[in-house]
Order: C-alpha cells, then structure tokens, then sequence
C-alpha cells in the first residue's frame, strides 16, 4: 500500500474518532446541562414541600386548638344546663 494511500486513510479514521468524540462531548454537555437544570428544579420543589407542609402543621394544630375550644365551650354550656335543670326540679 502506498504511504499516501496509507496516510488518507489515518487521516479518515482519525477524522471519524475525532467527530464520534466531539459528538459525545457535546452529548455530555448537553446531559450535563439537563443534569443541572433538573437539580435546580428538583431543589425548589423540596424547598416548596417544606413550606408547604409546614403551613399545613400549623393549619392542622390551629383547626385542632379551635375544635378543642369549642367541645370545651360546649361540655361547659352542658354543665350549665344540667345544673339549670337539677334547680329547676327536673
């Protein structure tokens, strides 16, 4: 085989490797680009839960305080009335 022969075909085959490696080098980049992004995404959604769920604990204790309030408005009223009625003879 010829030296040039020899020499064009190097020069392909390294050509190729050389455009097949800087395809996936932007592969990556493009991956790692999607990597970051999604990250970022992900991190403001937990940050959002955390909030989220920690406005629901306190919604949850403040509806559990005012439930607690009534019953006791209410057991008191019952109280009441029931010492009403035993005065009254009933």
């Amino acid at each position: 085989m010829p030296t040039e022969n020899l020499s064009d075909l190097l020069g392909r085959v390294s050509k190729n490797s050389t455009g097949e490696i800087d395809s996936l080098i932007g592969e990556f980049q493009r991956l790692h680009g999607n990597l970051q992004t999604d990250g970022e995404r992900i991190q403001r959604e937990i940050e959002e839960y955390a909030a989220l769920s920690q406005q629901v604990m306190q919604l949850t204790k403040t509806i559990s305080e005012s439930v607690e309030k009534v019953r006791a408005s209410v057991d008191q009223q019952r109280a009441g009335d029931a010492a009403e009625l035993q005065r009254a003879g009933c």
